[in-house]
């Protein structure tokens, strides 16, 4: 299985979709609170230019939003 981050905040409705995806699916994740994590938030920005979440990343492929067909495509699922 891929290595899952995804970098989110307690109060982000997609984020809490793609948690539940990845959850569902069977897909191990690390979940990164930028909210309070800050070196967290610099390596979410650093990674992918952005500060909105969630910022998913699965094995250095960035993908910023909760884009389903995207996480599928990505693993192969």
């Amino acid at each position: 299985m891929k290595k899952v981050i995804v970098y989110s905040t307690p109060t982000c409705h997609y984020c809490h979709l793609a948690k539940d995806f990845f959850t569902a699916k069977g897909v191990v994740f690390e979940d990164k609170d930028v909210m309070t994590d800050l070196v967290a938030r610099q390596e979410m920005v650093t990674k992918s230019g952005q500060m909105g979440v969630p910022v998913i990343d699965i094995e250095g492929k960035i993908i910023v939003g909760f884009d389903e067909e995207g996480v599928v495509k990505e693993l192969g699922i």
